[in-house]
């Protein structure tokens, strides 16, 4: 993939020099093809006059308005000096270092230094100018990445010229950036599935803020494969399931809302919607959707209420029980013809959807699965229908989930006449749906297609074995596990300590810039609370995964935990996972263990084991960039909290290889 990197206005400093600002404004003003305001004229006019003065003694390349197509903005000026990529932000009238500006400067250097190839070696120095600001003195700090990217440098317009010179003479070489190959680079950015839902809601299109990578071709081609089958299903008066499979963070989710919004806005009848019980997901993401376009409209100079915003938002992502409430009220058919559950492992078992609708809907005389009443509420179309399960391994995590076998099962019983698509990684045991898919195959019509399988995670563009590594750890597998990380550990760091102290301080050194991290933990941890962690708080999980640093309800303020019932199909940039005394490592095994009352009790039925392993495995693939694991020491006075109930699991991840940090 070419980059899709851009500017308004491109010149070699001397020719910059060179000109008149009328000029320079004026290619800067025909090359935006938006329009402009009177603010941006001002801010560019008193930003040329800033650089005319400043750069007088140096020679490389300028560019205006540098785009970072992930973000969606643009960079004020970019500079390229000898070995050296300078991002200049200004500020103009501002007498101070806002946090708000550090961090966007400091988000777009890390923006071109992960995402960028022509950046991952470079040294890259993002400055804030605030321009009234007072003189400081200049300070070059490089971080504990070690990965050229410099601290943010704070400066006023008359200092500038110091600060480069400054950074050059400490990191100057005889090496010599080559501006068209650095501007030709390919740009591969990972987005978080709320960059994706916003990007895809606002406008059907994530083409420009995806990877090129294999992973992102495998992405494309099950995208493709499903939106084919709509496409058979609709022109054949077809019904058509679908079992979509991957690895963690494989963007299972992100196939399920690309699908939902092509279809969106369509008025062929082919409608789709994107549905999941994970309500905390909906939660965060309609929050997100409706924040973005609440700003969007202020931006344009509308305005809307949350309340209004709120009504698109919920026809492209809604809840699994809300749709099966409606169409319980409402036996016509759906006005979708195409329903997308995300996480359809998690779906409820006959017996569980039964005692439910007795106890909570009054309906004593409901005899079917969760699958089976969500299918027949697209069986009720005349012509076609869809059904698109997007899958994960290894995540029940909640008691009554069927798996994947209960689908299966439905199509058995009731839905014969429905032909089944199906990845061949469904015959994995992570899915335990072995023998009920040799069942389905002698009595229906069924399909395996290796497109149906996403089989690399796009969670972290740093290191795609963290899925692999984790089911490794969890199966006891210690010499994979170790091999793993070799492979992945200078790309994304795993470290341990026994301190949670450490383990704040090792995440607020580590993240940079809006980079957003948090303290996950499992919901059986009840003997976390000597660590000022008590997981039967509740949380306000949109508040946890969306508000800012200044907001103590924030994952940032590392006070409020979330389980991995809050966490699931999200994801933050680095975690804190805190591990208690519910699952411990034996030679023998792991052990599995419940608190209840004073002391914690033996979890012995299988199920159950099933559902603490699931948990740990959903918390330990959340991060994008690197986690730290807090095994607390114990305490020998404390009954509950026995060095010995976590001694044993520190001393087996540290065999891993994992780094401790005191």
């Amino acid at each position: 993939m070419t980059t899709s990197l851009n500017y308004y206005y491109k010149d070699s400093i001397t020719s910059f020099l060179q000109k008149d600002a009328e000029r320079i404004v004026g290619e800067l003003t025909l090359n935006n093809r938006f329009g402009h305001i009177a603010t941006e004229l001002f801010a560019w006019e008193n930003q040329i006059t800033i650089l005319k003065e400043a750069l007088k003694a140096f020679e490389g390349e300028l560019f205006f308005e540098f785009s970072v197509p992930r973000m969606g903005e643009r960079i004020d000026c970019l500079l390229i000096i000898q070995n050296v990529v300078f991002i200049l932000e200004f500020k103009v009238g501002e007498r101070h270092f806002l946090k708000a500006n550090i961090e966007q400067v400091w988000d777009y250097a890390l923006d071109l230094k992960n995402f960028h190839e022509p950046s991952h070696q470079l040294l890259i120095a993002p400055i804030l100018i605030a321009t009234e600001a007072k003189a400081t003195e200049i300070e070059v700090i490089s971080t504990s990445h070690n990965d050229q990217l410099l601290k943010p440098i704070l400066t006023n317009s008359t200092q500038l010229s110091d600060v480069l010179a400054t950074v050059l003479n400490f990191f100057a070489d005889e090496a010599t950036i080559d501006a068209a190959a650095y501007l030709a680079g390919s740009y591969s950015p990972t987005p978080s599935i709320v960059e994706v839902a916003i990007k895809l809601y606002n406008n059907h299109n994530v083409e420009e803020i995806m990877r090129s990578d294999a992973a992102a071709q495998n992405l494309t081609d099950t995208t493709n494969f499903v939106s084919e089958t709509i496409d058979e299903a609709r022109e054949n008066n077809k019904k058509i399931i679908c079992f979509v499979t991957g690895v963690p963070g494989a963007g299972k989710t992100l196939v399920g809302l690309k699908v939902a919004a092509e279809h969106l806005q369509k008025e062929s009848g082919n409608t789709s919607v994107f549905l999941s019980g994970n309500k905390p997901l909906v939660d965060v993401l309609q929050e997100a959707l409706v924040r973005d376009k609440v700003l969007q409209e202020k931006q344009l100079g509308h305005r809307i209420t949350k309340k209004q915003a709120r009504t698109g938002v919920k026809a492209f992502i809604q809840m699994i029980h809300h749709y099966r409430d409606e169409y319980l009220r409402d036996q016509k058919a759906p006005y979708d013809h195409v329903a997308i559950f995300d996480e359809a492992q998690r779906a409820w078992t006959k017996e569980q959807t039964i005692k439910f609708m007795k106890q909570k809907k009054g309906i004593p005389d409901f005899a079917f699965s969760e699958p089976e009443f969500l299918i027949s509420c697209l069986d009720r179309h005349t012509d076609w229908a869809v059904v698109i399960c997007l899958v994960g391994g290894g995540q029940e995590i909640n008691t009554g989930e069927a798996g994947i076998s209960e689908w299966i099962q439905a199509i058995l019983d009731t839905f014969p006449h429905w032909e089944t698509r199906i990845s061949p990684n469904l015959f994995d045991s992570e899915y335990n749906a072995l023998e009920a898919i040799k069942t389905l195959q002698q009595k229906c019509k069924v399909t395996f297609a290796e497109n149906l399988h996403l089989a690399v995670s796009m969670r972290s563009y740093r290191a795609e074995n963290v899925s692999k590594l984790v089911k490794q750890l969890l199966d006891l597998d210690e010499e994979s596990a170790a091999a793993t990380y070799q492979l992945l550990k200078d790309k994304y760091p795993i470290v341990l300590t026994r301190k949670m102290a450490s383990a704040k301080r090792w995440l607020k050194e580590k993240a940079r810039g809006s980079q957003r991290y948090g303290v996950v933990v499992s919901s059986q941890a009840y003997r976390l609370k000597p660590l000022a962690i008590d997981v039967r708080t509740p949380i306000n999980h949109v508040n946890w995964f969306l508000n800012g640093k200044d907001d103590v309800r924030s994952s940032y303020f590392l006070e409020d935990v979330a389980t991995e019932f809050q966490i699931q199909g999200l994801e933050l940039d680095w975690t804190c996972v805190t591990w208690d005394g519910d699952l411990r490592y034996t030679p023998n095994g792991w052990t599995y263990h419940s608190f209840q009352g004073t002391k914690w009790q033996n979890i012995n039925k299988p199920e159950r084991q099933k559902y603490l392993l699931n948990a740990y495995r959903v918390l330990l693939t959340r991060a994008r960039e690197g986690m730290i694991i807090v095994i607390p020491e114990g305490n020998m006075e404390d009954i509950t909290r026995k060095p010995a109930f976590y001694n044993e699991t520190f001393t087996y991840l540290k065999r891993i290889g994992f780094e401790v940090v005191e």
